[in-house]
């Protein structure tokens, strides 16, 4: 195997793919036809001798192999675009430490590859970083103890209050077996999903934000479990005991003990979970802390 037969553009490709789940989605995010797609894929598993995707009716999703080479893939192109940014970010050679708070969902599965990413471009900067709920990250922003919330921004209920970037939006798709009926359907509405029991996360106010967008639909769930913990939904989801709601951000193929997690779009309308940057109005952030929200915010938006 040679690796000066993979080009960037190929490794690009693979995650738009990867992460879009579909290959006509991932021919608009990288604006090349969808043959160019199949054709990198393809060179791509050629080249390995592993099967990267699983075909499926509405679209593709990673293999084992697929997910642990897209791990190492992004890994490549996060460390080009640090070293591409690296002599703009470093210039002015900050020191010191930034206090950033951040809530369970958002430390656990969108935050630390960033931090690191952070840590590359400024190591003369302690991070000082704190796991909060979301109140006590603003009630934290309000008395000058943190800096920076990284937070669900749709949690909170006056956006307005604080300086705010949004960094991601995560659609919010149906999880489900990879043998449940609603597999079958081409559509799946917040109808048919009441037919099933739900299993409700209760970290990040998931409650009050799932009962928000049922009750403006019109739907209410069946509530089957209850959970604090995400990778025993995951597990409950895999065996069969339930179907739930959640965003792409958390969203992982498999349970803990490999069995296999599908998701599906809902039909109907569904907000997005937006995670962004908080920080108090009219306030001059120290050097670091600016450092860290542009970094972040450049980051994302590439």
């Amino acid at each position: 195997m040679d690796s000066r037969n993979v080009s960037l553009k190929q490794l690009r490709y693979f995650i738009a793919t990867a992460e879009t789940g579909q290959l006509s989605k991932a021919a608009r995010s990288t604006h090349v036809s969808q043959s160019a797609i199949t054709a990198a894929i393809k060179s791509l598993e050629e080249l390995m001798q592993v099967r990267l995707f699983e075909r499926q009716q509405q679209g593709v999703s990673l293999t084992p192999e697929g997910h642990r080479f897209y791990i190492r893939a992004k890994e490549v192109i996060d460390s080009l675009e640090d070293a591409l940014r690296e002599p703009r970010f470093n210039v002015h050679n900050v020191k010191g430490s930034v206090n950033v708070s951040a809530s369970y969902t958002v430390l656990g599965y969108f935050l630390p590859v960033l931090l690191a990413r952070f840590r590359a471009n400024y190591p003369d900067v302690e991070i000082d970083l704190c796991d909060m709920s979301r109140p006590a990250i603003e009630q934290a922003i309000n008395d000058g103890s943190t800096e920076l919330g990284i937070v669900i921004l749709s949690n909170i209920e006056n956006l307005q209050a604080y300086s705010h970037h949004t960094l991601i939006r995560a659609r919010r798709q149906l999880w489900l077996a990879a043998n449940h009926p609603l597999l079958e359907k081409e559509q799946v509405s917040l109808k048919d999903i009441s037919q099933y029991p739900y299993i409700q996360i209760t970290e990040d106010e998931g409650e009050e934000s799932t009962q928000r967008y049922w009750a403006a639909n019109g739907e209410t769930p069946n509530i089957g479990f209850r959970t604090s913990s995400m990778e025993g939904l995951r597990g409950l989801i895999a065996h069969s005991f339930g179907v739930t709601i959640l965003s792409d951000m958390v969203y992982r193929p498999w349970s803990l003990e490999g069995k296999k997690i599908e998701t599906r779009p809902i039909e109907n309308q569904v907000p997005d979970m937006q995670v962004g940057i908080i920080w108090k109005k009219d306030t001059v952030l120290s050097k670091p802390a600016q450092a860290m929200r542009e970094l972040l915010i450049q980051i994302c938006s590439s």
